[in-house]
């Protein structure tokens, strides 16, 4: 696979690791981003990828609930500027009524839903035509939730992070808002160890042990004292991937587990959007001026 001046630049933005560090991963890696991340972080060359990928396009996303059921969207226009357009908040925030009542599977399904007699692909077409922008339904996700629960949502920046959880058998509604800035400003990937894959575990277990033998502080520890830092190093990682062992971001002193447990509830499961994660936005000038660092 080509390594680009793009690719690069999207592994140093995840990594902060040096350029040309990057371009030696991403060749070693055959251009595959995840294992190009797990190889800086064995090396030493990068403590941790950022999780959410750079947020990079444009657009909102947006979180409505009605009754049990809830919704997360997100919109992507070409510049910021769009996202302040009357036509564009009108677009977003019908697109987010249709789904949330018709929970359609996927995004085709989605524009092809009715509203008011034209289908919501023609709604995103006659949008594009208007504000002279490519605007696009990228993702959506519908929850539903039990009668005893609650749903806590958040919007930071009109949208720009979007994030819903469901608390179990709860009423508090002060505490599921909490929740869901909890997810929006401190990004868990699972809600404990207990809803983390076992190979996810396992991946992070050989990249700890990786970091540990290109440690040369570490060469000359016994074994078992050896194997007593890796786990220690594995669990504050994950740690930080976890929700209930976040510190609370309006009291770092307490976890999020202790603020669940003071209130006799607990995060079933929650949604987080960003705008623009995983997609690149378009720099040419810094990608030219990449490419004639890289040889390329």
């Amino acid at each position: 696979m080509a390594i680009t001046a793009a690719l690069v630049k999207e592994l140093r933005d995840r990594t902060s690791a040096g350029m040309m560090d990057c371009k030696k991963a991403l060749t070693e890696c055959d251009g595959d981003m995840e294992a190009a991340i797990t190889w800086l972080r064995e090396k030493g060359i990068a403590k941790a990828a950022k999780k959410a990928g750079r947020i990079a396009a444009e657009g909102l996303t947006r979180v409505v609930t009605d009754g049990n059921r809830a919704c997360l969207i997100e919109v992507n226009s070409e510049t910021d500027f769009v996202a302040k357009n009357e036509q564009f908040l009108d677009l977003i925030n019908t697109t987010a009524d249709v789904i949330l009542k018709a929970a359609p599977k996927t995004v085709e399904e989605a524009l092809a839903l009715d509203v008011n007699g034209v289908t919501l692909e023609s709604k995103f077409i006659d949008a594009t035509a208007t504000i002279g922008e490519k605007i696009t339904l990228r993702r959506f996700e519908v929850v539903e939730k039990a009668d005893n629960d609650i749903f806590g949502t958040y919007m930071h920046m009109g949208g720009k992070i979007s994030a819903c959880v469901v608390m179990k058998n709860s009423d508090n509604a002060e505490v599921a808002k909490d929740m869901a800035m909890q997810v929006a400003s401190m990004s868990p990937s699972y809600v404990s160890r207990n809803h983390m894959p076992a190979d996810v575990v396992e991946k992070e277990r050989t990249v700890q042990m990786e970091i540990m033998k290109n440690d040369e502080s570490l060469a000359n520890k016994p074994e078992k004292v050896l194997q007593g830092i890796v786990e220690g190093r594995l669990s504050k990682s994950l740690q930080e991937m976890c929700l209930v062992d976040q510190p609370f971001f309006k009291d770092p002193n307490q976890k999020v587990s202790q603020i669940l447990k003071a209130a006799n509830t607990e995060v079933e499961s929650f949604v987080r959007y960003a705008v623009g994660e995983g997609l690149e936005k378009r720099e040419e000038n810094f990608a030219e001026e990449v490419a004639k660092q890289i040889g390329k």
